[in-house]
């Protein structure tokens, strides 16, 4: 048993480095099982930080990730208002969940999304071509990784390109926390409402076309496996996921190779170590680091502790992944520790389905950039480069460089 019964720290807590996950998590993993926590609402919430205990819970089906189920602890009431929006498939357990995820398995499989390598190659080449032609300084965020991620995943909807822009702000606004909750319900709407006209016109002609969107309504909605309204909330998933939380990731990683040089030069040196080096960028950071909330669904013990049935759990992601019982030092941003047994991803059936996605973007990026700009710099003093802060989904607000 664990947790002391006359002190609840507050959750989440103030991170004391942005990069970085609070020095709490840490101090929590010195005694076995989870400590039990405060969340806004006044109410409590087991935290599990260490690398096995949140591998345990994010492996056990006993735990729902429905956060409409009494006790789901909630983290704000701005994430309130998108959580209690039309649930999308990762918010449902099985097997529901099952069936939507399986409609999009074969879509994000290793080899369909290596296949598309030299298209996201080509697009970054070109979008590099346009910044060095610009001449510095740049924003690297707005300037490249952005419409580097929208272009990918909307290329893979067939969504205008117009229209990438309007996804890039409406999906920062879906995950501010700390916000009066219509911003980002009404981001939500704004995007849902623009995904239902595009899918019903894309219904028309979708026989042939060979976009995501277009197989989904020919395999699954005309057969009556997908409802309309359940195609337009899985694309809001899709999009959401497929260019924010990528773009942030690319960020950091050009954040850490910056301010940890020796790293740098290990990767250009050795580009062997690039794969490595993708898989210690998403260990390091853990961007989505609110996101493995859970609740107990029937009396579980973890680590000692009895979970009771109606419980809130949280399972820090990040926390596991800087565990030092799993990773060796685990605040060293090392390119050579083998670091692919993290949890960035979460675990479990509710893992990140475009992970292969995400990885082959953030290895076309760093295969490249420094290669193109070897002189790449920050262009502002360290300490003027602004973390996200206490977002859902953690980056830098700008990324100020020069060369």
């Amino acid at each position: 048993m664990s947790g002391c019964p006359f002190s609840k720290p507050a959750f989440p807590m103030p991170r004391q480095c942005p990069f970085l996950p609070p020095q709490e998590y840490q101090e929590f993993q010195q005694h076995a099982g989870p400590t039990k926590v405060q969340m806004w609402d006044g109410k409590d919430a087991w935290l599990f930080t260490r690398y096995d205990d949140v591998r345990a819970v994010l492996g056990d089906n006993r735990f729902s990730g429905d956060p409409h189920v009494t006790g789901f602890p909630s983290l704000s009431p701005a994430r309130n208002a998108v959580l209690d929006l039309e649930p999308a498939f990762i918010r449902m357990d099985p097997p529901e969940h099952g069936r939507f995820r399986r409609m999009l398995t074969k879509e994000f499989m290793i080899k369909r999304v290596s296949a598309m390598r030299p298209r996201i190659d080509s697009i970054f080449n070109r979008l590099l071509d346009e910044l060095l032609a610009k001449g510095p300084p740049a924003n690297l965020v707005e300037d490249l990784f952005l419409p580097l991620t929208s272009e990918v995943i909307a290329g893979l909807l067939d969504v205008p390109g117009k229209d990438h822009g309007f996804f890039q702000e409406q999906s920062r606004l879906k995950v501010l926390l700390d916000v009066d909750p219509s911003i980002p319900k009404a981001a939500s709407d704004r995007i849902l409402t623009y995904l239902d006209d595009l899918i019903t016109e894309r219904a028309k002609v979708a026989d042939g076309r060979e976009d995501l969107l277009s197989r989904l309504i020919v395999e699954q909605v005309r057969p009556g496996h997908l409802t309309h309204r359940e195609l337009v909330i899985m694309a809001e998933l899709l999009l959401m996921a497929g260019h924010e939380t990528t773009a942030n990731q690319m960020a950091l990683g050009v954040y850490s190779f910056l301010t940890n040089p020796d790293q740098l030069e290990l990767l250009r040196n050795d580009p062997s170590l690039l794969r490595n080096a993708v898989e210690e960028m998403l260990r390091f950071h853990t961007i989505v680091h609110y996101n493995a909330f859970r609740v107990a669904l029937e009396d579980v013990e973890v680590a000692g502790q009895l979970i009771r049935k109606g419980d809130g759990v949280v399972a820090l992601i990040s926390g596991a992944n800087h565990d030092a019982s799993a990773f060796e030092n685990p605040q060293k941003f090392d390119i050579t520790r083998k670091a692919d047994h993290h949890v960035a991803f979460s675990y479990g059936i509710h893992q990140c389905l475009g992970q292969p996605l995400a990885r082959v973007e953030l290895q076309a990026v760093f295969a490249t950039l420094f290669q193109r700009i070897p002189t790449l710099r920050f262009a502002v003093p360290l300490e003027q480069v602004k973390g996200k802060g206490d977002h859902f989904v953690q980056g830098l607000e700008t990324l100020p460089v020069t060369w």
